[in-house]
């Protein structure tokens, strides 16, 4: 599913685990984005209220608006976070 997420766009932890069918498992998302493979687009996910990840495995919250902002996602740069908004992407059905 992280793979499928498009340049640009975001999706949450909890969207994640619950379209996965674990709606209460986005902690466990979580932990699979900062211990799993390095070649999924993790940037691309982020906090229920768009915020970014302290944990963000290649340096904190500094690497994860650096990763996103190349793609030409707009980071409130006071808050850490993205607008849901305008970026919250849903896969087709």
């Amino acid at each position: 599913m992280v793979a499928a997420i498009p340049r640009g766009r975001v999706m949450t932890y909890g969207q994640i685990a619950a379209l996965l069918g674990s709606p209460r498992a986005s902690r466990q998302v979580g932990q699979v984005a900062h211990w799993g493979s390095l070649d999924l687009p993790w940037q691309r996910v982020v906090h229920k209220d768009g915020s970014l990840a302290r944990g963000y495995t290649t340096g904190g919250y500094e690497a994860h608006k650096r990763d996103l902002e190349v793609e030409g996602v707009k980071v409130d740069h006071k808050f850490r976070v993205v607008d849901l908004e305008q970026l919250l992407w849903w896969p087709d059905e």
